[in-house]
């Protein structure tokens, strides 16, 4: 059964999903522990864990959560590295696209931290991501709040 939603459902929500793929844990996880971290200090909600094997799995399970009715956001984290071959940039637009159609069709935000770099594989990049992904984390606990405090204040409004 599909959960229908409003900013004013939204906003009583008091859980967040976290989901992330497997592939690259040691620097995902960096990603989800920053976020975990940041969300903490701006918002009460409850975050709940998540994980898929790897990114091209992320967009179904952001689904079954969306439909849920049971959160306020979902936040989507991976790491889809450039091997060598075109499947990278097919699996980063595949991730992307169905986090955006499940976003439109739930009417609940997801923000994505599915990271897709040019260059990962060159010597020094993996501590770089490792980092990168720490600011990330951040970013995406920052943006996640704003949103769901701006849904707050539009019910009071």
């Amino acid at each position: 059964m599909k959960f229908q939603s409003n900013c004013f459902d939204i906003a009583a929500r008091d859980r967040v999903a976290f989901i992330q793929s497997c592939w690259h844990r040691d620097i995902v996880d960096r990603l989800r522990d920053s976020f975990v971290k940041e969300f903490s200090n701006l918002d009460g909600r409850r975050v709940d864990l998540f994980e898929v094997p790897g990114a091209f799995e992320i967009p179904l399970k952001a689904k079954v959560l969306a439909s849920s009715g049971d959160y306020a956001a979902i936040v989507a984290a991976g790491l889809v590295v450039d091997g060598g071959i075109y499947r990278h940039e097919f699996v980063a637009s595949a991730v992307i696209d169905g986090l955006m159609s499940t976003q439109l069709a739930n009417d609940i935000p997801i923000f994505s931290a599915v990271l897709t770099p040019h260059d990962f594989r060159s010597e020094g990049q993996a501590e770089f991501f490792a980092e990168h992904f720490m600011l990330k984390g951040a970013e995406a606990a920052q943006a996640c709040a704003t949103t769901l405090a701006n849904y707050t204040s539009e019910r009071v409004a």
